[in-house]
C-alpha cells in the first residue's frame, strides 16, 4: 500500500489515535493544541497527534509500541512504521533558580522550543477568553510557571542548543492588560534568548494597541511574528473569541508586520471546525496571502477544560479540500511557505499545508 503522508497527517490531526500506555500523552493544557504528542511519519512528516480528548475515543488509529519501534495501525490493521519524537534530556535538569527546564519550555516538533512567557490572560479574568483556549489549566495542573523570565529562557535555550534538539524558538503569551498586548514580555524574552544563542525566534500575539509594539519586537531582533485571527467569520469570531479586536485592527497590524518582518514572515493561524463556512476560511486566505501573510490553517484540537471539549474536529475530507484550496492560493500569489524562519509555519506539527505542497493530497 502506498500511504500519502499528507493525507495521512490530516487523518491523524482530525481523528486523533489511541496509544499504549507507556506512551507520553502530552500535556493537558496550554495556549496551542495539548494532549499530544509528537510522532514522524513514512516521509518524514512531523505530527502532533492527538491522545487526548473526547473526539479520540472513535478514532480508527491506534499507535503501538513494539520491540523494535512504534507501529500505527488503521481499524486493527498495520499501516506504517512511526517513529516517535524523544524526550530531549534537558527536560531533566533545572535553571539556575531551581526551576524544572520542562515548566519553562517544550520541544515542540523536531526542533523547535515553545514556551508561553506569561501563562496568564486578562481575558480570562473577565471571562471573554478564546472557547478553544486552555492557557491557564496548566496553572492548574502543575505543568508550568506563571511568568518566565528572560534568564530563564535563555538558560533553557542554550542547554537546548547545546543538546542539539533545537533550531527555531516560539513565544507566546496570554494578553496582558496594557496596549503593548504582551509585546514587551515577547521583546524582553527575545533579547534573553538572541543574548545567547543565535536561535532564530518567533513571537505571537494579539495586534497591540498602539502598533508601535510591533516595530519594538522587530528592533528586539524576532524573526517572524504571528498575529492569529483564528476565524474570518464575524459571527464566529464574536462567539468564540468575545474579546477579540475587529478585522481593521488585524489589517493594521498585518500590514505593518510585512513592511518590518517581510512577506513569508509573517502569520495568522486560521482554525477550522468553530462553525465556519469553507468560504470564510478561503476568502481570508487569500486576503492573508494577497499582503504576504501565511494563512495557517490548523483543524480545531478540542481541549479537555475548555468549553469546546465535545465539539468534534472537521472531517479529515474537508481538510483535504480546504489544504488544497490555500495550496492554490499560495501558488498563486507566489507565497513559499517553506522559507519561513521559525515558529509554528516552520515547525509544521499542527499544520499540514507544508505537507500538501511538497506531497499533494
Amino acid at each position: 500500500m502506498i500511504l500519502n503522508p499528507a493525507v495521512l497527517k490530516i487523518e491523524l490531526l482530525c481523528l486523533g489515535a489511541h496509544a499504549a500506555e507507556d506512551i507520553d500523552r502530552g500535556r493537558k493544557g496550554g495556549a496551542g493544541p495539548a494532549g499530544g504528542q509528537y510522532f514522524v511519519l513514512p516521509g518524514n512528516v512531523v505530527v502532533n497527534v492527538p491522545l487526548q480528548g473526547r473526539f479520540v475515543e472513535n478514532s480508527p488509529f491506534t499507535i503501538l509500541k513494539g520491540d523494535k519501534g512504534y507501529s500505527l495501525y488503521k481499524n486493527q490493521k498495520f499501516l506504517a512504521k512511526v517513529e516517535i519524537v524523544p524526550r530531549p534530556k534537558f527536560y531533566e535538569k533545572f535553571t539556575s533558580d531551581g526551576t524544572p527546564m520542562w515548566k519553562i519550555a517544550l520541544l515542540h516538533g523536531r526542533d523547535c522550543l515553545a514556551s508561553t512567557v506569561s501563562q496568564r490572560c486578562v481575558y480570562w479574568r473577565e471571562n471573554r477568553q478564546c472557547l478553544f483556549c486552555g492557557i491557564e489549566l496548566s496553572l492548574k495542573y502543575g505543568t508550568t510557571t506563571e511568568f518566565k523570565t528572560p534568564q530563564q529562557l535563555s538558560e533553557v535555550a542554550s542547554e537546548a542548543v547545546k543538546e542539539g534538539v533545537v533550531k527555531h524558538v516560539t513565544l507566546t503569551t496570554g494578553t496582558v492588560p496594557s496596549p503593548d498586548k504582551g509585546a514587551v514580555i515577547l521583546a524582553e524574552a527575545t533579547l534573553g534568548i538572541k543574548k545567547d544563542t543565535s536561535l532564530h525566534v518567533h513571537v505571537q500575539l494579539e495586534p497591540p494597541t498602539d502598533l508601535k509594539y510591533i516595530e519594538l519586537l522587530h528592533k528586539a531582533e524576532a524573526d517572524t511574528i504571528g498575529i492569529h485571527i483564528e476565524s474570518f467569520d464575524p459571527e464566529v469570531r464574536s462567539r468564540v473569541c468575545p474579546a477579540k479586536p475587529a478585522m481593521d485592527s488585524f489589517v493594521s497590524a498585518w500590514e505593518i508586520a510585512v513592511d518590518l518582518f517581510g512577506a513569508g514572515q509573517v502569520s495568522s493561524m486560521i482554525i477550522a471546525g468553530l462553525g465556519e463556512s469553507d468560504e470564510s476560511i478561503i476568502q481570508g486566505a487569500e486576503i492573508l496571502a494577497r499582503m504576504g501573510v501565511v494563512p495557517l490553517l490548523v483543524p480545531l484540537r478540542p481541549i479537555i477544560g475548555t468549553p469546546l471539549e465535545d465539539v468534534r474536529p472537521p472531517s479529515p475530507e474537508r481538510m483535504i479540500s480546504l489544504y488544497m484550496k490555500l495550496g492554490e492560493i499560495l501558488r498563486t500569489f507566489g507565497e513559499n511557505i517553506l522559507e519561513n524562519k521559525a515558529g509554528c509555519v516552520r515547525c509544521g506539527g499542527c499544520s499540514a499545508l507544508g505537507d500538501v505542497l511538497i506531497f499533494g493530497v
